[in-house]
């Protein structure tokens, strides 16, 4: 099986590159899918795989039957984009402003197309019914994944798997782990309003840049010094913003003799357990109210519980460990791979229903190919996407 599988995925691979390709240069964010679920569902239909469109808005869902099958596996592809303005140059980059496919969900895409003709023409041999989900708004908080098991992407389904390129790994390479795999990914928000002034009189004042600054630096201590040095979790300060300069073009122009009257500041908290995520919630806020009060300034303290921990099952990923040992044998599988601090809203189907989500190796570092996922340079060895279709293929066909 596994010599056929890889035959399909090199008779294909052509044109699931050029389905990528086209896709990557008009990315779509959230939702708004709807040129790439257009290409998803056709693609199914061209198989002659019944499909469900308008699925948690905009995903699609094709449903492969076989008869007297039992068993429905699922296979899951994001397809939204990133706010982001594309720096590489490559001949196929985004053609939009602003918006690209710089974390590899134009690959999920095409992949799972691909894995869809794989099985298709596989189908008198299978033994299990397959489901393939495309879903939008992976990106997005709260994610499309909630919408689209509201609108039944789940139902008859007995497991789930999905996959996502990663270029920390060589391309023959798979990653996962058994439970928590990636992190819960929370974000805060901050306004910390003093008594604005001019700054050659700051003891009139009460100056929220300084009170701000101590509190950015005091944060970075909650890990430190609050969290078991085994437990694993991110404070991180990622917006500060106060007085009025045009963040555009720097302080040109900027009043530098005003103290400001408020700043805001945002961030986010990474954590893999529910007991030190509210620690951690706990202890930004008690930490916030101590500095704000000896200051005597008033604070607004917004808090928001994001995508919750991506959690593997074990005969998932033993199912996962059986395929991708067959398809590139055990010394190209990284298991088990150390929990990320990342977010996938993935997570949600693995409160579900049984799931595992795998890492297919994405990165050449020959070819320069190394960027992380959201870097503004992100790119894929393209050559990932048989190993990605081919283990898609093996979770059902073995």
């Amino acid at each position: 099986m596994k010599n056929l599988i890889f035959e399909q995925c090199h008779r294909h691979f052509d044109d699931i590159v050029a389905i990528r390709r086209d896709i990557h240069q008009y990315p779509e964010i959230g939702f708004d899918v709807h040129r790439t679920a257009g290409i998803a569902a056709d693609a199914l239909r061209a198989l002659d795989i019944p499909v469900r469109t308008g699925i948690g808005r905009t995903g699609v869902v094709g449903d492969l039957e076989v008869p007297g099958a039992s068993k429905r596996i699922a296979l899951r592809a994001d397809m939204d984009a990133l706010p982001i303005q594309e720096l590489t140059d490559v001949p196929f980059k985004s053609k939009i402003d602003g918006k690209a496919h710089l974390c590899g969900h134009d690959a999920h895409t095409a992949m799972l197309i691909g894995a869809a003709r794989i099985l298709s023409h596989l189908r008198a041999d299978l033994k299990m019914h397959v489901r393939f989900i495309f879903q939008p708004s992976e990106e997005v908080w709260p994610g499309g994944a909630p919408a689209m098991i509201a609108d039944g992407a789940l139902e008859d389904v007995d497991e789930i798997y999905g996959i996502h390129v990663f270029p920390l790994f060589a391309v023959g390479e798979y990653a996962t782990c058994i439970g928590p795999m990636l992190a819960q990914s929370d974000t805060f928000q901050i306004t910390i309003t003093g008594r604005g002034g001019h700054a050659a009189f700051p003891h009139i004042t009460v100056d929220p840049i300084v009170i701000g600054a101590q509190f950015v630096t005091a944060a970075q201590s909650i890990i430190a010094r609050n969290v078991n040095p085994l437990d694993s979790a991110v404070v991180s300060v990622t917006q500060l913003h106060g007085g009025d300069a045009d963040l555009q073009n720097g302080l040109t122009g900027a009043a530098l003799n005003v103290i400001p009257p408020k700043v805001l500041i945002g961030g986010t908290v990474r954590t893999l357990q529910s007991s030190v995520q509210k620690n951690v919630r706990s202890q930004l806020e008690r930490l916030l109210a101590g500095i704000a009060n000896a200051h005597n300034a008033a604070y607004t303290f917004d808090y928001q519980e994001g995508y919750p921990v991506t959690y593997n099952h074990e005969p998932c990923v033993n199912t996962v460990l059986s395929a991708a040992k067959g398809l590139v044998g055990a010394d190209n599988l990284v298991f088990p791979m150390t929990p990320a601090l990342g977010g996938e809203d993935f997570s949600y189907y693995s409160q579900k229903i049984p799931a595992c989500f795998v890492m297919v190796g994405a990165g050449n570092e020959a070819r320069g190919i190394v960027n992380m996922c959201h870097h503004p340079q992100f790119d894929i060895d393209e050559n990932c996407m048989i190993y990605g279709m081919a283990l898609l293929a093996s979770l059902v066909a073995d």
